[in-house]
């Protein structure tokens, strides 16, 4: 059982670390239930995989994937305490493939090279103002065959993303979540 202020690794390498939060009242981490799911569409493999966790928080998605064999994880959060708490598990778990930074989510993924990325994660706070610029600037970075997991406080309709260039390839709530996972649309 996970006591408050941690995060535990569901799989891979580092399956059941727990990793500790930085202390602060608005950072959500994806609940362990979603953060399986994910894994289960995408496959536990993520072997080779470049990955940015635009909007970090906590960093669950980002350890999640370096612990599943990502080669590359960009995980950038505006937060200092986040920051450091994420440096820390980094340390801790000797995870070389990660690099934290602070900063700005939406600046990372415009300066990510085209087509570049096998997955992005977007978790940005729930009102967050530019969900659209966003998603045109994952659109972007990601491979043709790239993945883009959105976290949300509603759910994204099929219409709504095909608009954006986006193909809804699985969607999920979870309490207050709405989990999509997206592809470039055809």
């Amino acid at each position: 059982m996970k006591t408050p202020g941690e995060v535990r690794i569901i799989g891979g390498q580092w399956k059941r670390s727990k990793l500790p939060l930085a202390k602060i009242a608005d950072v959500r981490p994806t609940p362990d239930r979603v953060r399986e799911t994910l894994f289960n569409w995408l496959g536990q493999d993520l072997s080779g995989w470049q990955c940015v966790d635009a909007f970090a928080g906590t960093g669950a998605l980002g350890f999640e994937a370096a612990s599943r064999g990502a080669a590359s994880v960009v995980m950038c959060e505006s937060n200092s305490h986040c920051v450091e708490a994420m440096t820390k598990s980094q340390a801790k778990l000797g995870a070389t493939q990660i690099r934290v930074q602070r900063g700005d989510g939406l600046a990372l993924l415009r300066q990510q090279a085209p087509h570049s990325l096998d997955l992005v994660f977007l978790d940005p706070p729930y009102d967050f103002p530019q969900y659209d610029r966003m998603l045109a600037a994952a659109q972007a970075c990601i491979k043709d065959s790239g993945f883009v997991y959105l976290e949300a406080g509603k759910a994204w309709s099929a219409e709504a993303l095909q608009l954006l260039g986006w193909q809804l390839h699985k969607h999920l709530k979870a309490g207050a979540v709405h989990a999509h996972l997206l592809q470039r649309a055809a």
